[in-house]
């Protein structure tokens, strides 16, 4: 490491402040499941107000003091704030105290370190935290003040925090080139589903919403999914097929969360970049949770930060199991569905978000009946391909009678296919309706 601290302990004190400010409020709650998520063993925790932070040490020489006697009485070796602390009031707290201070950051960090398993997810959390860490590396370093001279390395010479300084540059550098790479491939992934007009659907959400039980159901996949914050980390696609619609690219993402620091969004935008260009955001939301407005907010603010807030929406309101609520879905003036009641662990429900997906993504669906001759076959056959047909029969005079339904984009492509009009199949009423285009 680039500091010289004491070796970190499990067992953690934590420090939860009250300000007036709402916007610099923290839930104490959620900061415990936080730390429970990181290893930790929570032993106690301190809580107190201010009206601002000590710009010293953020909570006050009484509250620090308090701080060594809790870290005495329980023999804790850490110490972990609910809050966002400046690199002087780390180092002060630290000096002080002879422990490690980890602060919120810090702290999501670390999950986010532990949950990582693609080699991007791995890149784009050591990008993070390198960029964390480059603002803590000022008199990290308490010896070698300047590099060993010698025989052949005389000079100048150059302080042991400019080479830290130097090395971190080059690191984040390397990083940044091979993320492009990643966000060049991401985009040509996404460019191919376009042309192949699959539509896309990301599941986003507060973490621990249960965005990834739910993508098991829908899916039949085994991703990994617990009680618990940030239990998904790198992005995973799945294949859904949706009724009237077809093939669909499901994609589970990393949850957001209260305040999430800006260079965590700023290193997973590669990822991130799927809910940005999808088809339809699936907004999963722990319907059991009391601070669910507030969370709905905190999500919506990070989607603006990256651009996915203009993304067409449907609302999972999940966990009714808990409510003892009845599946439903909730639609807007337009007869839209726009809510979805739910429980994706015992699969109350699913059924009617498929229902939902299917008006949301297939847009513009033709239901019609059609006469077709012996010469016709290969329309027919394209048909049956798609699996547009519903009914099949034949008269007396050879003609095949079809009732077929399918998006009418599929439909006209088959036209084009194989040089067929598509109006000579259509009635009038179906005819000057517009192609749905996403």
């Amino acid at each position: 490491m680039f500091f010289e601290r004491p070796d970190a302990g499990e067992t953690a004190v934590l420090v939860h402040v009250d300000f007036q400010d709402e916007k610099e409020r923290e839930d104490p709650g959620e900061f415990l499941e936080l730390v429970r998520s990181a290893g930790a063993e929570p032993a106690t925790l301190l809580t107190g107000s201010r009206h601002r932070p000590d710009p010293r040490t953020f909570v006050g020489s009484g509250k620090v003091e308090e701080l060594r006697e809790a870290m005495a009485a329980h023999g804790a070796e850490l110490v972990i704030f609910n809050h966002a602390l400046s690199p002087s009031q780390e180092r002060n707290l630290e000096r002080t105290l002879k422990c490690r201070v980890l602060d919120r950051t810090g702290l999501i960090l670390d999950i986010f370190a532990q949950r990582a398993r693609t080699h991007e997810g791995k890149l784009q959390v050591e990008l993070a935290q390198l960029e964390y860490m480059s603002t803590r590396l000022v008199r990290g370093w308490t010896h070698l003040e300047r590099q060993k001279g010698g025989i052949g390395l005389r000079g100048p010479g150059e302080t042991q925090l400019e080479t830290d300084r130097r090395l971190l540059r080059a690191r984040i550098k390397a990083i940044h080139k091979r993320l492009d790479k990643v966000r060049s491939q991401r985009s040509q992934n996404r460019r191919a589903r376009s042309r192949a007009e699959i539509p896309s659907v990301s599941l986003v959400g507060y973490t621990n919403a249960g965005k990834s039980t739910l993508f098991n159901a829908l899916t039949e996949s085994k991703v990994y999914a617990a009680d618990q914050l940030f239990a998904t980390l790198d992005p995973t696609l799945r294949r859904l097929e949706v009724e009237d619609v077809g093939p669909v690219v499901l994609a589970d993402t990393v949850g957001f969360i209260r305040h999430l620091p800006h260079k965590l969004v700023e290193a997973f935008r590669a990822t991130l970049q799927e809910a940005a260009e999808a088809s339809l955001l699936v907004h999963v939301i722990d319907a059991a949770d009391p601070d669910r407005d507030l969370n709905v907010t905190q999500v919506e603010a990070v989607l603006d930060e990256i651009g996915a807030l203009e993304v067409p929406m449907l609302k999972v309101m999940n966990k009714i199991d808990l409510l003892d609520s009845a599946p439903r879905i909730e639609r807007d003036g337009e007869g839209r569905p726009e809510v979805v009641w739910l429980s994706a662990r015992d699969g109350q429900g699913l059924e009617l978000l498929g229902q939902a997906l299917s008006e949301r993504l297939a847009g513009d669906v033709i239901d019609v009946q059609l006469t077709l001759t012996h010469e016709q076959g290969r329309l027919r056959a394209g048909l049956h391909e798609l699996g547009a047909v519903r009914e099949e029969a034949f008269d007396d005079e050879g003609h095949t009678r079809l009732e077929v339904r399918l998006p009418r984009r599929d439909f006209l492509q088959l036209m084009a296919r194989l040089g067929e009009r598509a109006d000579d199949y259509l009635p009038r009423e179906l005819q000057e309706r517009p192609v749905w285009e996403g």
